[in-house]
């Protein structure tokens, strides 16, 4: 009986000042209850201030909600940790701290990749080289930009498959706009026969290419010679065109080589097939002809030969 006598006085003793210090703290929770009301209040208020303010200044939702989200959980910890020194915690504020400390560390090895695809998307979002809708060609990807996100970057090929990128390979890598200016230029490929007068297909060219679907009137139709081929003298017809999306560029290069045919033909200008000499005898240069008739000649002395 004595031992729980003991116990009992022990454990009322402990009430008594749990009781006391509880009284003594009221004035402080009810101070830290009414910051932390405030803090949560005023958190909001700044939140949708904030967001209004960056609305006007980036078009980007992704990176507007990222700021407005992380300012908001900034105000609400510097809230939380006030009303823990209100309630005379200081010493888990402390350890508070340092933990977050340990924790972000480790997340950081762990999540390393991560880390850099959202702070590559975060830099992508305040430059801005590309948007949705863009044609743009990267790390070997060819297609329309359908969606930026702070993680990734989804392309639409022009053969319908959709490529999710991370934002760390858009980043370090280049990446060519075919949109940003709204124009191209298609160089085509094209050879005419040496016997051909080179001045009067440069003109053909010229005037066969004046109404090329979606060209641009402001700039020229250019006609380079550029090579001697084995079989023909090749050149560049070069145009520009109005570029929005990519059929307008297949469909002006599809239209161009159309014309380019129909005028060679009217005007009786030959594309060459592939030609190969062949050079008979052991020195070449040799005619055909005067091979196949050594060539029987020996054939004649030889039956003669045999014949005697």
């Amino acid at each position: 009986m004595t031992d729980i006598n003991r116990a009992l006085e022990l454990l009322l003793s402990k009430l008594d000042t749990w009781g006391e210090q509880l009284v003594l703290m009221l004035p402080n929770l009810f101070v830290a209850l009414i910051l932390l009301i405030l803090t949560f209040y005023v958190a909001r208020l700044i939140r949708n201030g904030l967001d209004k303010v960056i609305g006007r200044i980036s078009h980007s939702p992704a990176l507007n909600n990222l700021i407005s989200a992380l300012l908001y959980m900034g105000l609400l910890a510097v809230g939380f940790f006030f009303v823990l020194s209100v309630l005379q915690l200081d010493k888990v504020v402390v350890s508070l701290l340092a933990g977050v400390g340990i924790i972000g560390l480790a997340l950081g090895f762990a999540f390393q990749d991560i880390a850099a695809n959202f702070i590559s998307g975060i830099i992508i979002a305040v430059q801005k080289p590309f948007g949705v809708g863009d044609m743009i060609e990267t790390n070997d990807y060819f297609g329309v930009i359908e969606r930026v996100t702070l993680r990734t970057l989804d392309i639409r090929q022009p053969t319908g498959e959709l490529v999710r990128l991370p934002n760390k390979m858009v980043f370090e890598n280049p990446v060519t706009n075919f949109s940003i200016n709204g124009f191209r230029r298609i160089d085509l490929d094209v050879g005419v026969s040496y016997a051909e007068d080179l001045e009067q297909v440069q003109h053909i060219v010229i005037e066969a290419l004046q109404d090329v679907k979606n060209r641009m009137k402001t700039k020229e139709v250019e006609v380079m010679f550029d090579a001697f081929n084995e079989s023909s003298i090749d050149f560049k017809a070069r145009f520009w065109v109005t570029y929005t999306r990519q059929h307008d560029f297949v469909e002006a290069k599809s239209d161009a080589i159309i014309r380019i045919k129909k005028a060679f033909d009217q005007n009786n200008i030959v594309i060459p097939f592939p030609v190969r000499t062949l050079d008979f005898g052991i020195k070449g240069g040799e005619k055909l002809n005067e091979q196949l008739g050594m060539l029987q000649k020996q054939s004649g002395n030889g039956q003669a030969k045999e014949g005697n």
